[in-house]
C-alpha cells in the first residue's frame, strides 16, 4: 500500500514562522518532529526563493516548489514533497490571477494535489468582485479536469466559511466577506460539481475552526471560522483514510488541517 499524509498550513510568512521557536519541527519549528508528513501546502509565504534561507528551502529528504507574487512580501504557495511530483504547474488560471502566486499544482501518480490561496474579500468591494472571478475560473478549471477523469485534490485557505457551523459568531458576521452568501454559495457550487470538503467526512463536530483572528486573542477563547480546507472529488474519495483540524499546533492565526490517503 501506498500512503500520504497531506498538511495543508496558511503560516502567515514562511520566514516569520521559520524563526519561530514554537515546537521542534522536521520542517520548521511549529510542526512536530514526529509527524510523518509526505506533503506540506503552504498558503501566504509572503516571500520568494531569493528572499528564504537555504536551511527553508533546502530540507534534506523533500523537494521544495514555490510560486512568489509579483508584489514583494504579499500572498504566495510553497510545497514541500517526499515524493518528487511527475509535473508542476504554477498558477494557471489567468493573468490576472497567476501575478498574485495563489496555486500550485503537483501530479502524482496516484491522484493532482492543488495547493491554492484563494483571495480575501474584505480590503474592499474590488476586492471582493476579484476573489469572486477567482473563484469561478478556478472551478472551471477542476470542473474540467473532473470531466477529464483525474483524481483530484486541492486544498489551502478558501478563505470562507461554508456553514453557520463553520465559524463561532455566524449572525454577526452575515455582512462579512468570508461569510457572505455569495462566497458560501460558491462551496456549494464546488459540492454540486462533485467535491467534498473532506474535514466533513469525518466529523460533524462543532467549535472546529482553523482560523482566529490575532487582534482580539480569539484563539484562546476559540472564536475562529474554519476556512482551510482539503476538497477531494469523486475519484480520489474512496482513498481517502482520514482528515482533521491540527489546532494544538501553533505560530500562525490559522493552524494546519490534514489529509491521509491510501492506495492499494
Amino acid at each position: 500500500m501506498k500512503t500520504y499524509t497531506l498538511y495543508s498550513w496558511n503560516v502567515n510568512g514562511l520566514r516569520a514562522i521559520s524563526s519561530k521557536e514554537v515546537l521542534p519541527g522536521v520542517l520548521f519549528p511549529g510542526l512536530p518532529a514526529h509527524e510523518n508528513i509526505d506533503i506540506l501546502c503552504i498558503q501566504e509565504t509572503k516571500a520568494d526563493a531569493h528572499s528564504l534561507k537555504p536551511d527553508i528551502t533546502r530540507i534534506p529528504d523533500y523537494f521544495f516548489y514555490i510560486n512568489p507574487a509579483e508584489r514583494k512580501g504579499y500572498s504566495g504557495v510553497a510545497m514541500y514533497s517526499r515524493t518528487e511530483p511527475e509535473s508542476i504547474e504554477l498558477g494557471g488560471l489567468s493573468p490576472e490571477f497567476d501575478s498574485e502566486g495563489r496555486i500550485i499544482t503537483a501530479r502524482f501518480p496516484e491522484f493532482v494535489l492543488m495547493n491554492v490561496y484563494f483571495p480575501n474579500g474584505g480590503a474592499s468591494d474590488e476586492r471582493l468582485a476579484f476573489k469572486l472571478r477567482f473563484y469561478d475560473a478556478f472551478l472551471e478549471k477542476i470542473k474540467t479536469m473532473d470531466a477529464a477523469g483525474e483524481r483530484i485534490i486541492f486544498c489551502g485557505d478558501v478563505n470562507t466559511a461554508h456553514k453557520p457551523i463553520d465559524l463561532a459568531r455566524p449572525k454577526e458576521n452575515e455582512l462579512v466577506s468570508g461569510f457572505l452568501p455569495i462566497e458560501r454559495e460558491w462551496i456549494d457550487r464546488v459540492i454540486a460539481a462533485g467535491f467534498y470538503d473532506s474535514f466533513r467526512l469525518f466529523s460533524d463536530e462543532g467549535n472546529q475552526y482553523s482560523w482566529w483572528d490575532y487582534k482580539s486573542r480569539a484563539r484562546t477563547r476559540n472564536v475562529g471560522w474554519r476556512i482551510d480546507y482539503f476538497f477531494v472529488n469523486t475519484a480520489a474519495k474512496p482513498f481517502i483514510t482520514g482528515a482533521g483540524i491540527r489546532n494544538d499546533i501553533m505560530g500562525s492565526d490559522h493552524c494546519p488541517v490534514t489529509l491521509t490517503l491510501e492506495f492499494p
